[in-house]
């Protein structure tokens, strides 16, 4: 691990030497990308340096455990340096794990019900309003690009984009199938039921990273908004449906203003899409051993419980269980979310040596 935090910290002075040279200063792409090196690395050297110090300090302080007059103090000091080191250590191994491209992206999630009819259209609906009142609590920004509602609380197909700092690296393993167990409302003989919906999360790119010529490989089409129940809401036909014709993947988006911004909502909804698809290809060639797994058949897995009788969620890949499902349908997931992501760093840590 030595060995490869004095290679970045090279490299990082490497690069605050390119920022000051004239030629790399007065050409702004240039400079851009060297800046961006930069920055990325900063945090690691500096708490390498900590560490570096914490490390220094321990041994000036044992050197004057011997001088009876600095006795005191250095003990004072070790004890307050030693407990600094280990803590240190793990997060610089944490940081030096590759880090996925997409972590720091804004998300696009997609929602669909799966078994158990109306009760799974209005879990769907549950689960949508959860992951905005969760993106809220982070102070992040929600926005609903498509929903179909049922006109009953319930939802047939929705797309939710959330833009936020490191949103990607937060909500990325919660792509899967939910199950919900509990006593539908429309039950009249008081037996539980269980129902499914999928849930799929995307990092959402730009056009650079995913490029689609708009002229030969899309189908656009446009139809009328439709509301709950199949009403009209509005007479102009606003609502887009574009068609991959390289992948055949279908994108369909309806509750913006104009049919302009249907379309523009429909392309970023679809570049998540064909970036998760390579995503899944470039997984597939890997061996993993890791509980949790992006990109690599997430949506069919089932992968968490909602148990409404006994107030009870259970993440299956972790075996995490909590209670208080109220607090969690309002989105009080951190600790959900702090555990997947615990636990995909120490077995990345396992997986790397480092």
């Amino acid at each position: 691990m030595l060995e490869k935090l004095l290679d970045v910290e090279k490299k990082y002075e490497e690069l605050t030497t390119r920022m000051m040279d004239p030629a790399v200063a007065t050409d702004p792409s240039r400079y851009r990308d060297v800046a961006r090196e930069h920055t990325s690395l900063g945090p690691i050297v500096e708490a390498f340096r900590e560490y570096k110090a914490a490390v220094s300090g321990i041994a000036d302080a044992e050197e004057l455990l011997s001088d009876p007059d600095m006795k005191e103090l250095a003990q004072a000091e070790l004890d307050a340096l030693k407990p600094r080191v280990p803590i240190l250590e793990q997060k610089l191994r944490l940081m030096l794990l590759p880090k996925d491209p997409a972590d720091d992206n804004d998300v696009i999630m997609e929602f669909r019900p799966g078994t158990g009819g109306d009760e799974a259209e209005l879990f769907c609906g549950q689960l949508l309003r959860l992951y905005m009142r969760y993106a809220e609590r982070r102070g992040w920004r929600p926005e609903l690009i498509s929903s179909q509602d049922t006109g009953i609380g319930g939802v047939k197909d929705a797309q939710l984009a959330i833009k936020g700092d490191g949103a990607y690296s937060q909500m990325k393993f919660e792509g899967g199938v939910h199950r919900v167990q509990r006593v539908p409302v429309t039950e009249s003989g008081g037996r539980i039921h269980t129902s499914t919906a999928t849930v799929a999360v995307m990092p959402e790119v730009d056009a650079v990273e995913v490029f689609i010529d708009e002229k030969k490989d899309l189908k656009r089409d446009h139809f009328l908004s439709a509301g709950a129940g199949g009403q009209n809401v509005q007479k102009n036909e606003t609502a887009v449906r574009l068609t991959h014709l390289p992948t055949g993947i279908v994108v369909a988006c309806q509750n913006q203003r104009s049919q302009l911004q249907n379309y523009e909502s429909a392309l970023r909804v679809l570049r998540s899409r064909l970036y998760e698809i390579e995503v899944e290809k470039r997984m597939a060639g890997i061996t993993q051993n890791r509980k949790l797994q992006v990109g690599s058949g997430d949506r069919s897995d089932k992968i968490r419980t909602y148990n409404f009788p006994q107030d009870r969620l259970t993440d299956h890949r972790i075996g995490l269980t909590i209670h208080g499902l109220n607090h969690v349908m309002d989105g009080d997931i951190q600790n959900v979310i702090d555990a997947l992501v615990t636990t995909d760093q120490a077995d990345k840590l396992g997986e790397s040596g480092v």
